[in-house]
């Protein structure tokens, strides 16, 4: 049975003036990977960052409606910003890692919340390296700065760190998009395997990436939502022509 883990209710998103999303209304879905889909500019990624608030840390930031996660609204004012950030971590377009050690990276989270016992740090940082699948490559380089690292090497390593903050849904926003085809493959392998443990939103502009590793796509088009569902049926029988416009490459 599936099980809802986010509700969005009639969601709007304005930057100033600008809305960036028009009053859409959908659910995600606990352990699955749910692509959003559609041409630059749509809305995607101020879709996204609604999620775990984190267009509060843009200028001119306004909402109206509710994203309510396991039944609360994350924008309600006894709602903790940092807490919902652990529960609803995120990985970004390009990695972002600190000029530090991979080790000083990937305990970053824990570190700060305190955790200084040597033992308990690198067995958390152990398994998120093995649950990113970097674990083998870093091993016994620990020390050296993580800036070292390749760009598909660095993207799983960020996606270790968003781990050891023991998050249950990650929000990612083309991790793959500045990678090279095997580092792709990776990455793509990556999320599969963490839907078993995890719930995933992925904003992607790869139609073929999200048919490949989604449970369920929703396809963004001037800031609304046009049509969500099923990827095996968003991509080979869409309800909206919009829609079927935009996956046989009409548009976009």
């Amino acid at each position: 049975m599936k099980e809802v883990i986010i509700n969005i209710n009639n969601l709007s998103v304005y930057f100033d003036y600008i809305q960036a999303v028009n009053n859409v209304s959908t659910q995600i879905y606990s352990n699955k990977v749910t692509s959003i889909i559609g041409p630059s500019g749509c809305g995607k990624t101020s879709f996204l960052r609604t999620l775990n608030r984190m267009n509060e840390l843009m200028p001119g930031f306004r909402m109206t409606g509710e994203v309510l996660l396991n039944g609360q609204n994350i924008y309600s004012p006894e709602i903790d910003e940092i807490q919902l950030r652990k529960y609803v971590g995120m990985v970004f377009q390009r990695a972002n890692l600190f000029p530090k050690s991979i080790f000083e990276n990937v305990t970053f989270a824990l570190r700060i919340r305190g955790v200084i016992d040597q033992k308990a740090l690198e067995e958390n940082l152990e398994k998120v390296c093995v649950q990113a699948d970097i674990w083998n490559e870093i091993k016994d380089r620990l020390q050296h700065n993580a800036l070292d690292l390749s760009a598909g090497q660095q993207q799983r390593l960020c996606i270790a760190r968003a781990l050891a903050g023991d998050p249950a849904i990650l929000l990612m926003d083309e991790p793959a998009t500045a990678l090279d085809p095997s580092s792709t493959q990776k990455i793509e392998e990556l999320i599969r395997n963490l839907s078993s443990e995890l719930t995933i939103v992925l904003v992607t502009h790869n139609l073929q990436q999200a048919a490949r590793i989604s449970d369920y796509t929703s396809f963004f088009y001037l800031g609304q939502l046009v049509e969500s569902g099923k990827t095996t049926k968003i991509f080979t029988n869409p309800a909206n022509k919009q829609t079927e416009d935009y996956i046989s490459g009409r548009f976009g």
